[in-house]
């Protein structure tokens, strides 16, 4: 029963910060190796979210691993707002043919060599 309830409260957190930051489902679960579908039953809690997704799960949500395991009361704002647009530009990014991918890696190389000087 305990952790049937803590997997429910960890789903939801998950489906909470993942909507906040504008982030699909199945973008997530993209970025995470994994099916939607399997996403979809860990934020329900029917499913156990393995324990080797959590580091990820923490970074692409800006959470830290006491937030995500529900032992502090809300993710930080600070992190929270200034992290999810770039999040979320990460994710779609990654949605982009290999190609595509490549020309936004060299823009984002020239812009921060500029940047350096």
């Amino acid at each position: 029963m305990k952790d049937e309830k803590f997997f429910r409260e960890l789903g939801e957190r998950i489906a909470s910060a993942r909507r906040a930051h504008g982030i699909t489902q199945q973008q997530l679960a993209e970025a995470l190796g994994i099916a939607q579908q399997t996403l979809a039953h860990c934020e329900g809690g029917r499913s156990r979210v393995p324990v080797s997704m959590l580091p990820t799960l923490a970074e692409l949500l800006t959470f830290t691993f006491d937030e995500l395991l529900g032992n502090s009361d809300a993710p930080s704002q600070n992190r929270s707002s200034s992290m999810s647009r770039l999040q979320q530009q990460i994710l779609e990014i990654e949605q982009l043919p290999k190609t595509k991918q490549q020309l936004v890696s060299q823009m984002l190389d020239t812009v921060l060599a500029q940047a350096q000087k």
